[in-house]
């Protein structure tokens, strides 16, 4: 296995095109892992479903006109998410409810666009990613989107925080609870168009929530939640990259397994919350109650 690392390096140091799917991955990695600790605190893991899929018709309709998705991913993306505050605002409709209408209308919509292209590739490498296909102007703009997405956090860190785990004291501080919550939209667009290319619109939800949901399991503080999920997210880009190169695979599924596994570890072991410590713990207290 260390001689298979070894060739790997090797293999990424030797070839452009890997090196590119190299940082990109890692760089998604960490902007998912970031802004996924938020998603998390909020429950709103079915939101990060719906922005990853609703973006799909501003992709579609970005090759149509030949722009840059990017620009057509986050206008497609935002009006999802003000389509679904109109509704649960508006109607008896819950809001998990309006997610769910909202988020499969849009993904219909960009399928129905995405096969007017007559292109299977594109609709492959939009649903799953292809990082071997990464250009260099993607990873800039990979790059781009991590350093806003990361400053906006580090800026609005205290707001964010505090609307996450109560939003009654966040309103009574006087803090704009319904622009945070569309700035957080806006930045989880981002990051979704942005994993694009790694894992793909079918697989991001993953990479916002597992990384996250195992640093959960193992720390009860914010700002530690925020580097774990972060350095999570970029060993499962890395390790998953790898064994996609070795098993011929494809690495979005790999990269997703990786942080899945991770996530299995933290909890069987966590030192807090794992299975195997609570269970030991539970019989000791047994014991100890027996006499």
């Amino acid at each position: 296995m260390f001689g298979e690392i070894i060739n790997y390096v090797n293999y990424v140091m030797e070839y452009e095109y890997m090196q590119r799917a190299f940082l990109t991955s890692v760089i998604v990695g960490i902007i998912c892992g970031a802004i996924g600790c938020f998603i998390i605190l909020r429950g709103m893991a079915l939101m990060g479903d719906a922005i990853s899929h609703a973006v799909l018709p501003g992709v579609a309709l970005s090759y149509v006109l030949g722009i840059n998705f990017f620009f057509g991913a986050v206008v497609s993306g935002v009006l999802t998410t003000v389509g679904i505050g109109y509704i649960s605002q508006n109607s008896r409709i819950k809001n998990d409810i309006a997610i769910g209408i909202m988020f499969t209308f849009a993904f219909a919509i960009g399928i129905i666009w995405v096969t007017l292209l007559k292109s299977s590739t594109d609709l492959y490498h939009i649903l799953f990613g292809n990082l071997l296909v990464v250009r260099t102007s993607e990873l800039w703009a990979t790059f781009g989107i991590g350093v806003f997405v990361l400053v906006m956090i580090y800026l609005f860190y205290k707001e964010l925080l505090v609307s996450s785990f109560d939003p009654t004291m966040s309103a009574a501080y006087g803090l704009p609870n319904k622009m945070i919550h569309y700035l957080l939209m806006i930045l989880l667009t981002m990051v979704t168009v942005a994993s694009i290319q790694t894992v793909g619109i079918v697989l991001v939800v993953a990479m916002l929530i597992t990384p996250a949901a195992t640093a959960y399991l193992l720390t009860d503080r914010l700002w530690i939640m925020i580097y774990l999920s972060s350095g999570f997210g970029a060993i499962s880009s890395i390790v998953g990259l790898f064994f996609s190169n070795r098993f011929d695979l494809d690495s979005g599924a790999t990269i997703v397994l990786t942080a899945t596994t991770m996530f299995l570890v933290a909890f069987i072991f966590s030192p807090k919350q794992g299975v195997l410590w609570r269970s030991i713990r539970s019989k000791s207290t047994k014991s100890l109650a027996r006499g």
